[in-house]
């Protein structure tokens, strides 16, 4: 789905050799299960990749030609790495980073950010792009109040936002943290829970007004370079996912929508794209009831819940992202409906095998990504099943029962 409209001039890069002087050179800042297919789709285009994290032989660092391990919260780890490396692009693949050192280097014209250092800033926490979002461009969004204690989250509660509420550390990934609390005995639990699940520990959190929406859905949203040498905005058909305890466990595309509500979301989302600028694909998360539709949150990046398009997108989100950030053309068309299931570790150890593999690839129109993590958590995400139909139920059902069959253990 495409309605491109004219914006700012777009950067595009001539592609050399890997390996070679005539490289062109990306570095990643998180390379996860995520990271691990935007590398792939980069390779594939002759891209030279540095995958960096903060542990050894992260899924990403696995296919990158180069690895390294640093605390990329660590400003001066950060910039010595960089200014070392002298790669053309950096994007960043998590929150958890130094961006005041992107920004730095941006303005020095060391390197480009993707898709800008302010939009790596803006979106690295949840009171960056709320404020954007709901105070600057006036986007309808819940009601919200930050908290930076568990008496401030008392009192928002019982002043402002009432009950039912959501609470979520400022800066974490994939729901990790996030709870509903519905009455007072939830509060403490809610609290340690955000301090726990945030991805630096600093003791702030966003409490939200419940909405009563219908069904939350993904719009992946692509600044990419038209043939005019201009950012246009294209979207993907819109995603659907269902979570439990804040983290995704399915997907699906495309998610059935009103007329009036498609319309709403892409305004929503060409609106905080446009204003976070730069070039690359970004995940928009909105709340849907009938016609009317909430902002959520942004991730200037593919989206876990956009796992789903490698089974149902002519150019999956990481192809699109890898191609938007080079200047590329790209192509968001559907090729078929799909569904994503996620395989979770099950247990807490290292060293893992994965037993059902064949027998969950019998069944029909079914695929498997195996995220490759040294290390497995009774809920970390090891992998995923993919499955396409043109009816969404029996790819979704299929999705779930491939996954199923996957069993991980420890040997």
């Amino acid at each position: 789905m495409s309605t491109p409209t004219r914006s700012t001039p777009g950067h595009t890069l001539s592609l050399g050799t890997p390996l070679s002087p005539a490289a062109t050179r990306v570095m990643l800042l998180g390379s996860g299960e995520l990271g691990k297919e935007v590398l792939i789709a980069l390779q594939r285009l002759g891209v030279e990749t540095i995958a960096v994290d903060r542990y050894q032989n992260a899924p990403g660092q696995q296919v990158a030609h180069h690895s390294r391990t640093i605390t990329m919260s660590d400003a001066d780890q950060l910039r010595t790495l960089i200014l070392a490396e002298r790669p053309h692009l950096v994007v960043p693949e998590i929150e958890a980073i130094a961006t005041s050192v992107l920004e730095e280097l941006e303005a020095q014209g060391v390197v480009r950010v993707i898709p800008t250092a302010r939009a790596a800033r803006l979106t690295m926490d949840r009171e960056g792009i709320r404020r954007l979002a709901a105070e600057t461009l006036s986007l309808p969004t819940s009601p919200y109040v930050f908290a930076d204690s568990l008496q401030e989250l008392q009192a928002a509660i019982d002043g402002k936002i009432g009950y039912p509420c959501i609470v979520k550390p400022v800066m974490s990934s994939s729901g990790k943290g996030q709870s509903k609390i519905d009455g007072p005995a939830d509060v403490q639990k809610a609290w340690d829970y955000a301090m726990a699940g945030g991805r630096v520990s600093h003791g702030r959190v966003i409490v939200e007004g419940f909405i009563d929406f219908d069904y939350e859905i993904t719009l992946l949203t692509v600044r990419a370079v038209d043939e005019q040498g201009q950012i246009t905005t294209q979207f993907c058909e819109p995603i659907g996912h269902l979570q439990v305890s804040g983290d995704y466990v399915e997907s699906w595309q495309p998610h059935p929508m009103h007329p009036q509500a498609l319309t709403q979301a892409q305004a929503i989302a060409k609106a905080v794209t446009d204003d976070l600028g730069g070039q690359g694909l970004f995940g928009v998360e909105l709340f849907v009831k009938g016609a009317q539709v909430w902002f959520s949150e942004v991730s200037p990046r593919p989206h876990d819940t956009g796992l789903v398009t490698l089974a149902t997108q002519v150019q999956s989100e990481f192809e699109l992202h890898a191609r938007a950030i080079l200047g590329l053309p790209v192509n968001t068309a559907l090729r078929t409906p799909g569904a994503s299931a996620v395989i979770y570790g099950g247990v807490d150890a290292q060293a893992m095998v994965f037993d059902g593999v064949a027998e969950a690839l019998r069944v029909p129109n079914t695929d498997l990504r195996l995220f490759g993590k040294p290390e497995s958590f009774v809920k970390r995400r090891m992998g995923v099943a993919l499955a396409f139909d043109e009816q969404l139920d029996v790819a979704r059902a299929r999705a779930k029962e491939a996954a199923g069959k996957v069993k991980p253990r420890p040997v």
